[in-house]
């Protein structure tokens, strides 16, 4: 039986000047280690990423280089993906070879598929990138990827193989109108309350989608507000754990743990998502209660519906049973009878 295999695409960024050998590998390059994968540099300097800008219809060639950081050989299928977010917590991936592109996946075309790459080297590969004529404008994200061919064994119980994988970033921008829109959905509040007031700590997590709705890529900034009763503040703090980048179309569900949130109040939360040229608010409200507390308003809300209920049946009157007379038809009056009178 075939094991099954588990693509991992690591996409790592290095901040300095990596020697491999006699190969110089440029900042920037995504790297795991054993081999790297990266834009050759232009003219003026090097490049982290994929920059392009191209029309629709327009066909721009570029090239990716592949540096063997290992004393072997290595062979790697070349393949174009589309990126994404995580839904885990917003982290920039690419799509697997086997799953449907839309865009940089579909529209770049690498010189070859697959490529061995001798040890301590590095093998440049030119690619073109052919825009349709109906592609929409603003960013189509994607990456070059460099799956590497072997299987390795994985660890645990499962002992399943494992591919390794290096993407090279492609921010595409496609000319035309950029409409920069973010929206915050399905926002919800979870208490995790003691079960007797005062005894414990009391926490709350806010869970929230942001939802990039527009055709560029963003860096969201969220504030979270709480106000209880009369307007006092319960909560100003501005989140960290955002993704940098919310590519087009995409949603993320990230959640907001709230230490030492209130055990018995009301009032409103607040998210305010704000990037370059949109911003959005949404609002829920929030009852705390402990439950204790809940339990008791409860049941006193049951006796009370069911004193009510008894109450309103004892004062309904007593309808009298009313005797039903079928009606007879009335006697017809007898006529008189004359009897002959006697003979005087």
């Amino acid at each position: 039986m075939r094991k099954p295999h588990v693509l991992l695409l690591s996409l790592l960024t290095l901040f300095g000047g990596l020697l491999c050998g006699l190969a110089p590998v440029p900042a920037y390059a995504a790297d795991n280690g054993s081999w790297s994968v990266y834009p050759v540099a232009s003219e003026i300097a090097a490049r982290p990423y994929f920059y392009l800008s191209a029309d629709p219809g327009q066909t721009i060639t570029d090239k990716v280089a592949l540096a063997n950081k290992t004393g072997a050989p290595l062979t790697f299928r070349l393949y174009a993906a589309d990126a994404y977010n995580t839904a885990r917590d917003g982290g920039f991936a690419v799509r697997t070879l086997g799953e449907r592109m839309r865009g940089v996946g579909t529209w770049a075309r690498l010189a070859q598929s697959r490529i061995t790459v001798p040890g301590h080297r590095t093998v440049t590969v030119p690619f073109t990138l052919s825009v349709p004529d109906g592609a929409e404008p603003g960013d189509h994200p994607g990456a070059i990827v460099a799956l590497d061919e072997r299987v390795a064994q994985g660890s645990g119980s499962l002992a399943l193989g494992v591919r390794q994988a290096v993407a090279a970033r492609v921010y595409l921008r496609v000319s035309g109108p950029t409409l920069p829109a973010i929206a915050v959905e399905n926002m919800h509040v979870t208490h995790h309350r003691p079960l007797v007031p005062g005894l414990g700590d009391s926490t709350a997590t806010i869970s929230y989608t942001l939802h990039n709705s527009g055709n560029v890529t963003l860096d969201p900034k969220v504030e979270l507000r709480a106000h209880g009763l009369f307007g006092r503040t319960l909560l100003d703090r501005d989140l960290t754990r955002i993704p940098s980048e919310l590519l087009p179309g995409q949603r993320v569900r990230l959640t907001e743990p709230w230490r030492g949130a209130p055990q018995f109040d009301r009032g409103d939360i607040t998210l305010t998502a704000t990037a370059t040229g949109t911003h959005e608010t949404a609002s829920t409200s929030f009852l705390a209660l402990p439950w204790l507390v809940l339990a008791v308003v409860l049941a006193a809300g049951a006796v009370a519906a069911a004193l009510l209920v008894r109450a309103r049946r004892g004062r309904r009157p007593r309808r009298t049973a009313r005797v039903r007379r079928s009606r007879r038809p009335a006697a017809t009056p007898s006529r008189p009878r004359f009897l002959p009178s006697a003979r005087r």
